[in-house]
């Protein structure tokens, strides 16, 4: 859609995992859109270039490796990459995907340490 401004894309096939990520984002002044798929959020990126993706690791069909390689075939480095997951760093196919993004989290994500990365727009709690 020409003239759409998305900062950030979460990409989680859980609704409520996305939508808190979403929430969160939105609250600091971000344009978010969500994505429940890695083929949704590939549509996505077909209509807008947003600032940065969060995705999910394990998702069904497209996973978070593949979707975080694809992005960077396409769009190198010009999208900064934020995976998270609830499966320990020791599992081979996490640590692939740590090793291809910007950024990793393990599941909860502590709002803190999301805003080291991306500092409110606005003051918190403003509307």
């Amino acid at each position: 859609m020409p003239g759409t401004t998305v900062d950030i894309l979460v990409v989680d096939d859980l609704v409520d995992a996305a939508e808190s990520l979403a929430l969160l984002m939105q609250g600091d002044g971000y344009q978010v859109r969500v994505a429940l798929s890695g083929e949704q959020a590939i549509e996505a990126l077909a209509q807008y270039q947003p600032l940065c993706v969060f995705l999910d690791f394990q998702m069904p069909g497209m996973d978070g490796l593949e979707l975080a390689k694809y992005i960077r075939r396409k769009f190198g480095d010009d999208i900064v990459l934020v995976a998270y997951t609830g499966l320990a760093e020791s599992n081979a196919r996490v640590a692939e995907t740590f090793a291809v993004v910007d950024h990793y989290f393990i599941k909860p994500i502590p709002p803190a340490e999301i805003r080291k990365i991306f500092p409110p727009k606005k003051p918190i709690g403003q509307a």
